[in-house]
This record gives C-alpha cells, sequence and structure tokens, in this order.
C-alpha cells in the first residue's frame, strides 16, 4: 500500500513537470531567446539598461553569436568615423595672393584714374615686389629713401620696384594735393 501511495505522488508529480515544461518553453522571451530574435528585439525594444540581467545570462547559457550586455552597464553607442579629404595628387603652385596684409614678391596694379588715393594710406610688400602706378606723368612719383627701390617710368606707368627691407614713403601729386603711401618691405 505504501508504494502505491508512492506511485500516485511521483506520476502526479511527473504530470505536473510535463504540463510546465512546454509552458516555460513558450513563455517570457527574455529567459533565453534564439539568436534571430535576440537581434530583432534589440532592434525593436526600448533600452533595457535599468532591467535585471535575465536567467540565461546570469547562468552564462547564452547563446553562440548572442553578446549580452553585463549588468548596470549601458549599451556602447557606435563612433561615426569621418573619412579624410583627399589631398591632391600634385603640390599646388605657389600663389600670388597676399600673405597675411602683406602682399608678396608680386607686382600690384594702382590705377589713379579709378582709385582714390586718399583711402590707400599704407601697403605692405616682400623684397622684389612692384607697385605699378598707372596714368601719371614721368618725375611726379617720389620714393625716399631711393636706397631701398628702383624706379621706373614708361607711356605713363611707374614701376616701383622694392630691392631691399624698410620703410619707403611714395609721394604722388594728383589734383593739386599730395597723398603719400607708406609701403613696408619685408624679406
Amino acid at each position: 500500500m505504501f508504494y502505491s501511495k508512492f506511485r500516485h505522488i511521483a506520476a502526479a508529480g511527473a504530470l505536473a513537470l510535463i504540463a510546465t515544461i512546454p509552458l516555460a518553453a513558450c513563455g517570457d522571451p527574455s529567459v533565453s531567446p534564439r539568436p534571430a530574435q535576440a537581434a530583432e528585439n534589440e532592434s525593436t525594444a526600448p533600452s533595457q539598461a535599468g532591467k535585471t540581467p535575465s536567467v540565461s545570462a546570469r547562468a552564462g547559457n547564452a547563446d553562440p553569436g548572442v553578446a549580452r550586455q553585463p549588468a548596470g552597464q549601458k549599451p556602447a553607442k557606435p563612433k561615426t568615423v569621418k573619412p579624410a579629404p583627399p589631398r591632391p595628387a600634385t603640390p599646388e603652385p605657389a600663389t600670388t595672393k597676399p600673405t597675411g596684409t602683406c602682399y608678396g614678391a608680386v607686382r600690384h596694379d594702382l590705377d589713379l584714374h579709378n582709385n582714390e588715393l586718399a583711402l590707400v594710406k599704407s601697403m605692405c610688400f616682400h623684397t622684389g615686389g612692384v607697385l605699378r602706378l598707372q596714368g601719371i606723368g614721368p618725375g611726379l612719383v617720389t620714393a625716399t629713401p631711393g636706397r631701398l627701390v628702383s624706379s621706373n617710368y614708361e607711356g605713363g606707368v611707374v614701376d616701383l620696384r622694392f630691392v631691399r627691407p624698410g620703410t619707403v614713403t611714395v609721394t604722388i601729386p594728383q589734383d593739386e594735393q599730395t597723398y603719400t603711401i607708406t609701403v613696408v618691405v619685408v624679406s
């Protein structure tokens, strides 16, 4: 008689296990998702940083290929890498534009008929630079000190080539006034 009670208890326990195993397998998806379901759940579910890790993550039974985030850590955000701008294949040619506030060793044309000389107070050139004054008669433009500049006149155009570093004062008479331009020459 003792064996029959024991059989009834064992049979009831087996039936209870048989009834709960399928329910547990189809139950909560956070217990042990398949890899395809895990990727799908991560892209559609809100962040679970505040929740406790699942049973399989605590036990270390994660499916292969599925990374589990340690408890208490937020998922890392991927960094966006911007590609570097392409470098030119050939070196760029030397520019003739002024460097900073100073013209290089270039020619700067100043048309005396179209420019307001009262607005041109000072200029800066590198050694070898030329100030070309267009529209003036011979012998009217002076540049002092003369040792820093080489002057040339031809056909209403005065070329002032700055040959040494220093400060040159250029005086230009026009319309009963004399205008002064201070030119700083650097090497």
